[in-house]
């Protein structure tokens, strides 16, 4: 089971922004490979901070994490950051959270290492249309999309200007001391290599477009805007490389019947006065199947029926919501001679007269009750 991300920082779910990027900076130092030498577990202590730090230090991020948990991020390749992150994405993303603790250069595992930086192709995005029943059953879908790979019979060589490190070094003179700061080379955009030769068909950075399909796995209990990460498969850039990630953002197709708040959902269900009066069976939708309910006799108009279970499943795993079924009780908008004349016969009978129980709660109390 994966750590809580504030466990891991030891920040508690109110800390400010300041005070996790404080937090991360200090357990980054503590378990830096270059502090710790060959030392696999505090390796995955520095790997598991900055997965944690990845997420808490992003508004959207964290504030799903704080509604759904780890789940919030699940699925094919490590959904929305919650990924086991490598050495060169915490690098390429976080290097500057360290200042000069390390020398101010991060190249591979550290500044002291000496390794080349290795570059990250950019993300590709799209969007995938979900239908309420594949939220609430969840999906694995296929899409195509056209990635940037490197070029079959491409070659690469090591950039001159920053031998291969993706970086250059910049010294500058400040009332503090002489300070090191580490720039993305300009000449091979950080990757650490120039094209030597490249086929007619390639770009002017030894790239060509494909097609490739590509599986993703929804699980169920997504929502509208949510966006899904599949690691790997995003552009590729120049050289020894890593490729960039495909990022997928939810879209919820709208519902014919049912209509969706939360893990709920709700059904408005029409019957006629005779119907209320004489009680019926009805099948209804649900995002499993059609089911079957029964009305009881005398069924007033505002009733709510809570089918438990029928809603949508939490991200969490924490169960289902619930299929709220909504009694209207359809009046005929005209009538034949016979039938005005039997309302007329009984408009003054005591058994149709309005006599609400005080157990039978008002439309206020009945929206107080669904929001509570």
């Amino acid at each position: 089971m994966k750590k809580d991300y504030y466990e891991i920082l030891g920040v508690n779910k109110s800390a400010s922004a300041d005070e996790i990027k404080k937090a991360y900076r200090k357990k980054a130092i503590e378990f830096h490979p270059d502090k710790n030498p060959g030392d696999k577990a505090a390796e995955e202590k520095f790997k598991e901070a900055a997965e944690a730090y990845e997420i808490l230090s992003d508004a959207n991020k964290k504030a799903r994490y704080d509604q759904y948990g780890h789940a919030a991020f699940d699925g094919a390749g490590g959904f929305g950051g919650g990924h086991h992150m490598n050495m060169d994405d915490i690098f390429s993303q976080f290097g500057d959270i360290f200042g000069s603790a390390f020398g101010g250069s991060f190249g591979g595992f550290g500044g002291n290492s000496g390794g080349p930086r290795r570059a990250k192709g950019s993300n590709l995005r799209i969007k995938v249309k979900l239908t309420l029943d594949e939220i609430a059953n969840g999906v694995e879908k296929k899409v195509k999309v056209k990635r940037k790979v490197q070029a079959a019979g491409v070659k690469y060589r090591t950039c001159p200007t920053c031998n291969g490190q993706g970086q250059v070094l910049k010294v500058t003179n400040t009332i503090l001391g002489r300070m090191q700061t580490a720039t993305t080379c300009h000449v091979c955009g950080g990757s650490g290599q120039i094209i030597e030769s490249k086929p007619n068909n390639a770009d002017a950075f030894g790239m060509v477009l494909e097609d490739e399909t590509v599986s993703i796995k929804i699980p169920a209990g997504v929502v509208d805007g949510m966006q899904l990460k599949v690691s790997g498969k995003g552009n590729d850039a120049p050289g020894n490389s890593i490729p960039g990630d495909l990022i997928v953002a939810i879209e919820e197709q709208e519902h014919e019947f049912l209509k969706r708040e939360g893990e709920n959902l709700h059904y408005d269900l029409y019957i006629s006065v005779a119907e209320a009066a004489l009680g019926v069976s009805k099948e209804i939708e649900t995002v499993n199947g059609k089911v079957r309910i029964k009305l009881d006799e005398g069924i007033q108009s505002g009733k709510i029926l809570r089918l438990k279970g029928k809603g949508i499943p939490s991200l969490n795993s924490y169960g289902s919501g619930d299929l709220l079924v909504h009694i209207n009780v359809w009046t005929p908008k005209k009538l034949t001679k016979e039938q005005r004349q039997f309302f007329e016969n009984n408009l003054n009978d005591e058994n149709f007269i309005p006599h609400p129980e005080k157990t039978d709660k008002s439309f206020f109390e009945k929206v107080k009750d669904m929001f509570s």
